[in-house]
């Protein structure tokens, strides 16, 4: 290695500090209630973190993927993160109600979000009434068997 290479080099081996700096992290909070206001305790929450590209990387994605449970009182609390955008998704862990997700743009210090799940819905086909077994075919065009 003689001499140019060492002054070409030098820059780039001064760079990473320089680009690394303090970035402003985020506490998320995940509160998540049942239709009656109670705490849903238990409930799974998972946060994937999508966001924006780090310098460091050369502008590829950090990869941050956290599943938590949450506690008696119904809150799930998450360590600081970068901000940008997530998806918090909630899963109930019994039968009967509705899942949650959402993007969020973190901007702030701290988030704090309120989930309420909501009771399961009954479940509608554009089929029509298919209790007996099979979807009915009045109204529906004959086709010819192909040759």
């Amino acid at each position: 290695m003689n001499r140019r290479d060492f002054v070409r080099i030098l820059p780039l081996a001064a760079l990473p500090p320089l680009l690394a700096g303090d970035e402003p992290e985020t506490t998320i909070v995940v509160h998540v209630t049942k239709p009656n206001g109670k705490p849903f305790e238990n409930a799974y929450v998972i946060l994937d973190f999508l966001g924006d590209k780090q310098v460091m990387k050369l502008g590829k994605r950090g990869k941050v993927h956290w599943e938590m449970r949450a506690n008696l009182e119904g809150i799930a609390h998450f360590p600081p993160i970068r901000r940008g955008k997530v998806r918090i998704q909630v899963i109930p862990p019994t039968a009967g109600y509705q899942t949650y997700g959402q993007v969020f743009d973190l901007t702030e210090d701290e988030k704090k979000v309120e989930v309420k799940l909501n009771a399961q819905q009954r479940q509608y086909s554009v089929q029509g009434d298919t209790s007996s077994g099979a979807a009915k075919t009045q109204n529906a065009p004959k086709q010819q068997p192909p040759k």
